[in-house]
Parts: C-alpha cells; sequence; structure tokens
C-alpha cells in the first residue's frame, strides 16, 4: 500500500539558537529536522525576509527547496499541506490567516499563539472556517514525566484533584507551557472564571513581546478544580508544579522527575519518567502529520486546546486592568498589558 507524502513549507529560518547572529531559538532548525523524520514530508519551500537566511538555512540542514521573501507568494505557488510557522509572536496571526485562507490542511505555529486576545481568536477562527488544522508547538504534552502526572491523576493516586500550582518566569513565553501542563492535568476542562494581578515597571521582551515582570493568578475550572499560577521575580513555590488531592500531593520537580505522596504512602516516594528514544519535538511533529493520515483524528497540540490557556493569560491581564474576578468567556480584543503600559498605567513610563 502506497503512503502518502506531503508538501512542506516553512515561514521565519532565522539562525540556530547560540550560533552567531542568532536572534531567537531558530525553531525552524527543530521543526525540519523532526518533520522530516516522519519520512512522510517532502520540503518544497522556506520563507524568510532575509533571503540569506533562508539561504544559509538550506545549506546548513543540507536541504534544497525553493526560497521566498514574500510568504504569501510561497503559499500561492507551491501550495503546501503542511507549513511550519516559525517566527516572532507578533507575526503568527497575519500568517496563520494567510496559511489558513490559501488552504494549507496542517498549520503548525510556534507558540505563544498571538500577542493580543483578539489576534488569538481570529487565529482559531480562521483555521475552523477554512478547515485547516491548526496547531501549537506545545511540545511538552509529548513529555513522558508530565503525561505519567495525569495519569497519577485519572488513576486517583491522590484522591480528587482540588488545586494545581505552578511557577514560572513569565506568562506568554514559558508561561504558555506551564499553563498548558496545568490544562493537561486537568484534562482540558474548561475554565470558569480567572482572577489576577500583574505587575511591570521594566521593558521586558522576549522574541519581541512585551512581558510582565511578575503576575499571579488564581482561577476556577468548571469541574470545581482550582489553579494557582505565578510568574516573573520571586516566583517560588518550591516545585515546578503542584497538584494536590483530597488524599496527597504530586510536585513535579523537573521534567523528568516527580515526588508523589498518596494513598498509604507514609513518605514521598521519588519517581524518574526517562522520556526514551524519541524526544517530545519528534512526537509533535509526528501528531501533527497523523491528522492527514487519519481523518478526524485531532493533534493534542491542537487550537482547541492552546486558546483555552491562552485565554487565562489575556483574562489575567484584564482582571487586573478592572481590579476584578473576570467570567469567562473574555469578551476583549486588545492585550491589556500593553493597553496599559502604553497608558503609562503600569511600565517602565508609568504615570500613576
Amino acid at each position: 500500500m502506497s503512503v502518502s507524502r506531503y508538501r512542506y513549507a516553512i515561514i521565519g529560518t532565522g539562525r540556530p539558537h547560540g550560533t552567531e547572529g542568532a536572534t531567537g531559538f531558530g525553531m525552524a532548525h527543530t521543526h525540519y529536522p523532526n518533520f522530516m523524520a516522519t519520512q512522510r514530508v517532502d520540503l518544497v519551500a522556506v520563507s524568510d525576509l532575509d533571503q540569506s537566511l533562508a539561504e544559509y538555512f538550506l545549506e546548513k540542514n543540507g536541504a534544497q527547496a525553493k526560497v521566498y521573501c514574500d510568504y504569501k507568494e510561497m503559499l500561492a505557488k507551491e501550495k503546501p499541506e503542511i507549513l511550519s510557522i516559525c517566527t516572532w509572536p507578533h507575526l503568527h496571526a497575519e500568517m496563520t490567516v494567510a496559511a489558513a485562507e490559501a488552504g494549507v490542511r496542517a498549520i503548525h505555529c510556534e507558540k505563544p499563539m498571538a500577542t493580543t486576545w483578539g489576534d488569538a481568536k481570529r487565529m482559531k477562527n480562521a483555521a475552523d472556517k477554512h478547515g485547516s488544522l491548526l496547531s501549537f508547538n506545545h511540545q511538552r504534552r509529548h513529555i513522558k514525566l508530565f503525561q505519567a502526572v495525569r495519569k497519577a491523576v485519572v488513576d486517583g493516586e491522590i484522591g480528587d484533584l482540588v488545586m494545581i500550582e505552578a511557577e514560572c518566569g513569565d506568562m506568554l513565553d514559558w508561561g504558555t507551557h506551564w499553563l498548558d501542563m496545568m490544562q493537561l492535568y486537568n484534562g482540558d476542562c474548561p475554565i470558569e472564571w480567572v482572577m489576577g494581578q500583574i505587575e511591570s515597571h521594566t521593558e521586558k521582551r522576549i522574541f519581541g513581546a512585551f512581558m510582565e515582570n511578575q503576575a499571579m493568578v488564581h482561577y476556577k475550572w468548571k469541574n470545581g478544580v482550582r489553579g494557582v499560577f505565578i510568574s516573573g521575580e520571586d516566583a517560588k513555590i518550591g516545585c515546578v508544579h503542584r497538584l494536590i488531592g483530597t488524599e496527597g500531593v504530586i510536585e513535579v520537580t523537573s521534567e523528568r522527575t516527580m515526588r508523589i505522596r498518596g494513598k498509604g504512602d507514609s513518605q514521598w516516594r521519588h519517581v524518574e519518567v526517562p522520556q526514551g528514544p524519541i524526544g517530545d519535538f519528534a512526537l509533535a511533529c509526528a501528531d501533527v502529520v497523523r491528522q492527514l493520515d487519519e481523518p478526524g483524528y485531532r493533534s493534542v497540540l491542537t487550537a482547541d486546546n492552546a486558546i483555552q490557556h491562552t485565554e487565562i493569560i489575556y483574562a489575567t491581564y484584564e482582571s487586573s486592568r478592572r481590579r476584578g474576578r473576570i467570567n469567562l468567556p473574555l469578551t476583549i480584543e486588545d492585550s491589556p498589558l500593553l493597553s496599559m503600559v502604553a497608558a503609562g498605567e503600569i511600565g517602565p513610563d508609568r504615570t500613576k
């Protein structure tokens, strides 16, 4: 039986992380080998505003493909079936919408979704309207340790789940992974309300996106479980993630280790869960391809999941702006963080 192969393209090549001239992580250099490892895609084109970067990408990866400076021209002429978007966050929305309108079947975009809540919704709506399978590179859903934590919850090792806590350096960049893990642990249950506060006193940017200096948010899922997430300066809870149940506690101490004190345990049980021979990036790319092989299958990295934790982020910003609890769904379009910084209410140029 013949096996389908898919036309694959990349927007945003950049340079690999840590190399001379690199301005970010150069995630295209991670997407490409892991998509190629599926043995199901053929790279047909790459696009970058800087043609020399696109050519460098092909040379470094030993690949051959057409080079475009205009990604819309690439989409129109090459008609890729799978597309990686590896640009900085503020460009994600326009590129995703253009790809969906061009008929790309599977769009795999770097995280975070977007730099405003309106853009995040626009991306998902465009994909849904045009039938594109939109996913985001929250590849940590494929880390075996985090899956083991979820299984421990489902198996009732700590009784009924009551609360999930997490710490991180920021909300929008790294925090998007940990908020996504909190969703995973609680079965991607929808969120009911969010109440949070943010602090900004310096110009903190990651990949061009403005970040808060500190944040704290308390929220409630519709199944009654509560979430607490803190970020930035002095964000310490004593572990990476903590899950509290009616009969025990799980603490995640790294991406490979956790400790459990559950039913019948008189002391902590330390557990290590190796990732195995196939890494989380490879599993993520294979999961994206699987969607085209199996009609009806949806990647665990789907926009349906990403939009939920993204809403927590922008609802936290809105809660800080309104000084009150935000009941979901969130109806704003902007980023309250950016709007408050622009108004001088918070940020390095605060006037109030």
